[in-house]
């Protein structure tokens, strides 16, 4: 803690200190007052103002210090000043003093608490900011709840000083004029219980239910707004639509036939999705053809004098079509059909919150889930269009291998595609705005496959922001501008790979009012529910995870919540989102990283164990990379993993549900692990975290022991 809030905080010690040293308490009883009740009101008559400033004062400091006898001021202001005087005083006094008892735990505790607790304080954080003034002000409303108490929680809390005040005014209101009131009959008041009736108790805990009534009635008018415009169907046809066949709609169609739900699936391409026809499983198909070639050059290092292949580029993108063929039954009509999915395909508008059109067929249906997923943005580059480009979408038709590619973008899809062609043989420049590659990741990460990309023979060119894209001399150029200089990159194909943008259009969004996010994704709440309540939304289209697999977890809350949702709804829960970026070496996330922990203020401790020492992956020629795990500092609790090396993603398993279920460090530390095995490796990285946090006293007492007992 900062010296000035040591002072500050030494400071207010002292004068609370002294408030009970002197006993100062004893004159803010009942029975005091009720003895100097007379002397306190001839005093007012004669002097006005000056009782008013005096009252004032000291209530402004014994609720800024949180200091007890607030609630005899407060019954005071009415035997002195009336009802409609004293409740003014007593409404502002209160006010001040209880924002100043706020700005000084603030000032003085909310960075500390914030920091040491930002992951458990992250839920009640969002809460706050989106619901704060109706949580303080329900709390105002009951006073059986100390309001010194609600000052100082809340001051550890991102609510806004001036909401803060507005709200304790009118939500403390109610509770002034009760205890001013009785304040009148102080005379014949035996004890401040007698104030507060259990009716009265009881009306009070009815008042502070109100906010939260309030807000569910202002939701509902608002969606009922909406819904008045059309005309609910007296008897539906389909319990269930889903607009999408990718990973959300199958699932959520898959969920809901398994319930004997009545429900159909629209799809206007290809079943499957993104996944499958251009996404996760081609490019894993094409990444594995390049790990095999990558194998031959490598010969020597497993003992081979040489080794060569022959292959033609054709043959590979061959390769890569029939393993989505070979993948396409799972995702297929005739699977769906046979779980009990209506499926349909062709172009489906949603025309009303009950009914969807699609091939001139109009369906009724209590409820609708979007799940049209998303497509590779294409940035507005002079010439690009002109010139032609290829995205991930497209970049499966290629039959030649480009002599030179261009690669504009620096994600995951970016890179994982970057490597594979250069794997191949082609001359590969990647374009990166950022200062690195893989943004999301900490720098000893992307150290580790920056290095292994240059190996490779890949030009990667950070910091250059691309300008346009043109054709001269013959050849095809993209124009980049570093430094304040134009840099000149020739290419026969580029690959436009920077970032994705959800498909909201063309299917009666805008009609409906459906309100859509700065993101420009469908806006959905905790429940996966658009501002429609009928209608709900999942996969990329819903955001903010761009995954398959949190694709697949939003679409059961999507489906349950719009199935069951009138009996009990579910909270959709992002706590332990993983992902993999597929480079060679692969890099697995889970949890936090370095730079997130420090951007969020959260303490973290570091435990490191270099895969580079691991037995198996000595044996396989794959002894590089670490793993990487954040924990709660002292504690064993894991904060986030990262792995790079070998089959990251497949280690990252265990990580992902040792976080989903709260399984700390040394479990994991415990826990058998098959040798030689690449997962070993999880549990040397626990091992690690035990060394460092051995109890080195103790051991010493044990080296004693140890040579007391050999004599």
């Amino acid at each position: 803690m900062k010296t000035n809030k040591l002072i500050l905080l030494a400071i207010i010690a002292v004068l609370v200190s002294l408030f009970f040293f002197f006993d100062l308490k004893h004159y803010l009883t009942l029975e005091y007052f009720q003895a100097q009740r007379e002397v306190i009101v001839q005093f007012y008559e004669g002097h006005f103002w000056q009782t008013i400033g005096i009252y004032f004062a000291i209530y402004v400091v014994v609720t800024g210090l949180s200091l007890p006898g607030a609630t005899i001021l407060t019954l005071a202001a009415g035997a002195i000043f009336g009802l409609v005087v004293g409740t003014i005083i007593v409404s502002f006094a209160s006010t001040i003093g209880a924002t100043l008892a706020f700005l000084l735990a603030r000032y003085l505790f909310k960075d500390s608490v914030q920091q040491r607790f930002k992951q458990q304080l992250l839920p009640i954080n969002r809460g706050i900011e989106k619901d704060g003034a109706f949580y303080l002000f329900a709390l105002r409303l009951v006073p059986v709840f100390p309001f010194f108490v609600i000052n100082l929680v809340m001051a550890l809390m991102p609510i806004k000083t001036w909401t803060f005040f507005w709200v304790s005014q009118v939500g403390m209101l109610i509770g002034t004029i009760v205890y001013v009131n009785a304040g009148k009959e102080i005379g014949q008041l035996e004890s401040l219980s007698g104030i507060l009736s259990p009716t009265l108790l009881l009306s009070f805990a009815l008042l502070g239910i109100f906010p939260f009534i309030a807000k569910k009635l202002v939701d509902y008018t608002k969606s009922q707004k909406i819904m008045r415009r059309y005309k609910k169907p007296e008897h539906f046809d389909r319990n269930l639509v889903i607009i999408g066949a990718g990973s959300g709609g199958l699932v959520s169609a898959y969920i809901a036939a398994a319930v004997k739900a009545k429900v159909t699936l629209i799809e206007k391409h290809k079943m499957g999705g993104d996944c499958l026809n251009t996404g996760c499983v081609p490019s894993k198909a094409i990444l594995r053809s390049a790990k095999m070639l990558s194998y031959i050059k490598r010969a020597k290092e497993y003992g081979f004098k040489s080794a060569s292949v022959e292959f033609d580029f054709a043959d590979i993108m061959d390769r890569v079509h029939r393993v989505i063929k070979t993948i396409e039954p799972h995702d297929s009509i005739e699977r769906y059909t046979k779980l009990g999915v209506e499926c349909i395909q062709g172009e489906a508008i949603i025309t009303s919150p009950y009914t969807v059109k699609v091939n001139d067929q109009e369906l009724t249906t209590r409820n609708i889930i979007i799940a049209s997923g998303g497509r590779p943005f294409v940035p507005p580059l002079p010439g690009l269009k002109e010139v032609g480009y290829h995205t991930s979408d497209t970049i499966w038709t290629l039959r030649t291998l480009p002599k030179r590619l261009a690669v504009l973008g620096g994600g995951p899809i970016g890179c994982e595609l970057a490597q594979a062609f250069a794997r191949f043989g082609s001359q590969v420049t990647q374009i990166q705005r950022a200062s690195h590659i893989l943004i999301r990741e900490d720098i000893d990460v992307i150290d580790i496959v920056q290095t292994q990309f240059a190996k490779e023979g890949i030009q990667l060119l950070t910091n250059h922001k691309a300008v346009r894209v043109e054709k001269a001399e013959g050849e095809k150029r993209l124009i980049c501008e570093y430094d304040g200089q134009e840099v000149v990159v020739p290419f026969d194909e580029i690959l436009v790979a920077v970032g994705r943008a959800a498909n909201t259009k063309g299917f009666g969004l805008e009609g409906l009012g459906i309100a859509i996010s700065p993101r420009g994704t469908i806006e959905v709440d905790e429940y996966m529910r658009t501002n429609i309540p009928t209608i709900s939304a999942c996969g990329d289209v819903a955001g903010p995870y761009q995954f398959t697999h949190t694709a697949a977890l939003q679409a059961w809350y999507a489906s349950v919540n719009s199935l069951f949702g009138t009996f009990k709804k579910f909270k959709a829960d992002y706590s332990v989102i993983p992902w993999t970026t597929f480079t060679d070496p692969e890099v697995a996330r889970v949890g936090l990283n370095e730079q997130d922990a420090e951007r969020q203020g959260i303490a973290y401790e570091v435990t490191k164990y270099g895969i580079d020492d691991l037995d198996r992956a000595i044996a396989d020629q794959e002894a590089h990379g670490f793993i990487k795990v954040l924990t709660q500092p002292g504690k064993d609790k894991i904060l986030g993993v990262t792995i790079v090396g070998h089959h990251a993603g497949d280690l990252i398993g265990e990580y992902i549900q040792a976080m989903k279920w709260g399984v700390g460090l040394n479990k994991i530390l415990a826990t058998i692990h098959i040798y030689p095995t690449l997962a070993e490796s999880n549990k040397y990285a626990a091992g690690e975290w035990k060394k460092a946090h051995a109890p080195k006293s103790v051991l010493k007492w044990i080296e004693r022991f140890h040579a007391w007992r050999r004599g």
